[in-house]
């Protein structure tokens, strides 16, 4: 089975239209039905459903997505795999991780594994869904919160991280010595926007506690929600670590703890269990790993 046409595959599937598909590919619209008709030939079954203009992917298509994956991707590790004995430190990693995250901790870790590993290209997405992008083989390496069992995954404990709020230092919570979620009910707060983890995370702690946080402003950037914080126009409450390693840049935010029940976060890294993993890909887990212990 030529894996072209699997790629071909793919993008009917992605799309559910032959036409877009086929601009994807940079082919003609009657190639690209020529070869799926082929591969359905081969295989004895149909992938598409064709009704008028609509296209449904069948059971037999559903089951050559599931696979089909898989295919691709030991062709890209077996790429991979010869590639670092050729060279020994080019290729490619993609690497998912939480937007705070990417933020405000490890840009140094990026330049530092770069500075080391010049001629690997490191394509970082930023994403609240890390583990999802490690299934579809979007990523090679995903960082995120801790998920359910997956035989599929490799997953490699990264710790847990309670959360603060985040206040300006003049603010009259700056000088509470002690201050509970409860207590932020009817406080100005600046949040991500529900369906993002971290603030899903709060909206669940709170909810189990029999009251729900309301917002002054929200915004899908951690590094304006300090801003925010810094402007005066409300507090946050996020992982403790977020300016852990860069406090010196907001002298004019307080992290304080939380009394009574707190949100935490378990972090994770997950990679498929059964791919192949270049030196570089190990060592930058490795040092993902190291990275997160400190805090």
């Amino acid at each position: 089975m030529d894996t072209r046409n699997i790629q071909y595959f793919m993008a009917v599937y992605e799309h559910l239209h032959f036409t877009r598909a086929a601009e994807e590919l940079g082919i003609s619209q009657p190639t690209l039905s020529q070869q799926i008709r082929a591969l359905e030939g081969e295989l004895g079954v149909p992938l598409f459903d064709r009704i008028g203009k609509k296209v449904v992917a069948t059971e037999a298509g559903k089951m050559l997505k599931h696979y089909g994956t898989r295919m691709l991707q030991a062709e890209s590790d077996i790429r991979t795999a010869a590639n670092e004995l050729r060279s020994g430190s080019s290729g490619e990693i993609r690497l998912a991780v939480l937007p705070s995250d990417l933020d405000f901790r490890l840009v140094p870790l990026f330049v530092r594994f770069k500075t080391k590993y010049p001629d690997t290209r490191l394509q970082v997405i930023s994403t609240i869904f890390a583990h999802d992008e490690v299934l579809g083989h979007k990523v090679d390496l995903g960082i995120g919160l801790r998920g359910s069992a997956d035989e599929r995954l490799v997953r490699i404990p990264l710790g847990s991280e309670p959360y603060r709020l985040f206040v300006r230092s003049d603010s009259e919570l700056a000088a509470r010595t002690r201050i509970s979620l409860e207590d932020l009910k009817d406080y100005p707060l600046v949040m991500y926007p529900k369906g993002y983890t971290g603030r899903d995370l709060v909206d669940d702690t709170c909810r189990k506690l029999g009251f729900e946080l309301s917002t002054a402003m929200e915004t899908a950037s951690a590094a304006s929600l300090l801003q925010l914080v810094s402007a005066g126009i409300g507090a946050t409450i996020q992982p403790a670590g977020l300016i852990a390693r860069n406090a010196a840049e907001y002298p004019d935010i307080a992290a304080l703890p939380l009394s009574g029940t707190e949100p935490v976060r378990h972090m994770e890294l997950t990679y498929y269990a059964d791919r192949f993993l270049t030196g570089a890909q190990r060592e930058l887990i490795r040092w993902l790993t190291d990275y997160f212990a400190e805090f």
